[in-house]
């Protein structure tokens, strides 16, 4: 089964990582030593709490099961949650999708293929 793992960036760093063939992280990943993912229960907080009345923002699906195992390690975070982290560079093989992340007047407006 497809387990799906959500990264959101803005549009800058979205553009760079496509013409990078990778996404090497924002300035908070770069802080950490690490990129930081959501499942998707965990995404619709995620972006409440550090994206809240932002826009110019994508929303980037990535298959879990195509990070090597050495460089995805799930941690607790948030209220004990564990979080999926990337130590690595996102390499765009992994993305399945990426989607505007439409910012409505009571938040952001996720597409449909976010469970949730």
């Amino acid at each position: 089964m497809k387990t799906t793992i959500f990264k959101i960036m803005t549009e800058v760093e979205w553009a760079k990582a496509r013409a990078d063939g990778a996404f090497d992280g924002s300035a908070v990943d770069h802080a950490d030593g690490y990129i930081h993912l959501s499942t998707a229960a965990q995404v619709r907080e995620t972006a409440a709490r550090h994206f809240a009345g932002r826009d110019r923002l994508v929303i980037v699906g990535v298959d879990a099961s195509l990070v090597p195992d050495d460089v995805l390690r799930w941690e607790p975070s948030r209220g004990g949650d564990l979080f999926p982290h990337v130590y690595a560079p996102l390499a765009l093989a992994w993305v399945t999708r990426a989607e505007s992340l439409a910012l409505g007047p009571d938040g952001h407006r996720f597409p449909t293929w976010v469970p949730g």
